[in-house]
């Protein structure tokens, strides 16, 4: 089983990590997102989901957490798991020219991929992200939600407005597979992602979209050169 196992001393690494994010309104937060693919049935795993723990809590990073489905044929089907987001993590690796996915990674701002229980890995990965050009607020209007952004400077290319659903915590009691008699804690667990429209990042931003009453991130990324996959990921922002 194609797992990266590491040790998880040092997690207090992330918790000291403050970040420079531009500036959102007092409505919602802007930050930067780090994707962990993590699955209940990977034995290598539990210490990514606890240092996830640690990255929903951290200023200025929008952690959340993918469930993949590709590990469910050992003993035990992962309760949040989706076909999507396999497919979103071989997009990735697709387009970085890579022929394997694994569990746990991490993604970080679209760009960067660690470990996802290589907790120096990770804080160095967003250490490393430059400031956003990109200012991004999300307001809620009954069940619509109202998206506005503006660059400071003109994007290179256009970007995927991407809606994300994630719920903030829950526990698990695994009875079959891999970690058989855990119970183990979940954070931000997406439930959904879908693409809601694209914006070329010249003029301003406004667009109103169905979101519901529950957290939501929204995620302006670029596409990787085929076109297609998701490459860096120019703005997120969450609102709560």
């Amino acid at each position: 089983m194609s797992h990266h196992l590491f040790s998880t001393a040092r997690l207090g690494v992330i918790g000291g990590l403050v970040l420079c994010a531009s500036a959102a309104m007092a409505e919602s937060e802007q930050g930067v997102v780090v994707e962990l693919y993590t699955s209940q049935g990977c034995s290598s795993c539990p210490p990514a989901d606890e240092l996830m723990a640690k990255l929903a809590q951290t200023p200025g990073v929008i952690g959340l957490s993918l469930h993949v489905d590709y590990w469910d044929y050992i003993g035990w089907t992962d309760t949040f798991g989706q076909p999507g987001f396999t497919e979103r993590q071989k997009a990735y690796a697709h387009a970085a020219g890579e022929k394997m996915i694994y569990t746990p990674q991490m993604i970080v701002a679209g760009n960067a991929r660690v470990a996802g229980n290589q907790p120096r890995a990770v804080a160095q990965a967003l250490a490393a992200v430059q400031p956003s050009p990109v200012v991004l607020s999300l307001n809620r209007k009954g069940t619509d939600l109202l998206i506005t952004a503006t660059a400071t400077q003109a994007l290179a290319n256009p970007v995927a407005v991407q809606l994300v659903h994630y719920t903030d915590r829950a526990e698990v009691e695994i009875e079959r597979g891999e970690n058989s008699g855990l119970k183990v804690a979940y954070n931000n667990i997406v439930t959904a992602w879908q693409k809601v429209g694209d914006w070329s990042g010249v003029e301003p931003l406004q667009m109103v979209t169905p979101a519901g009453s529950g957290p939501v991130v929204v995620i302006l990324q670029s596409r990787a050169s085929d076109g297609v996959g998701p490459a860096q990921i120019i703005a997120a922002a969450r609102l709560k």
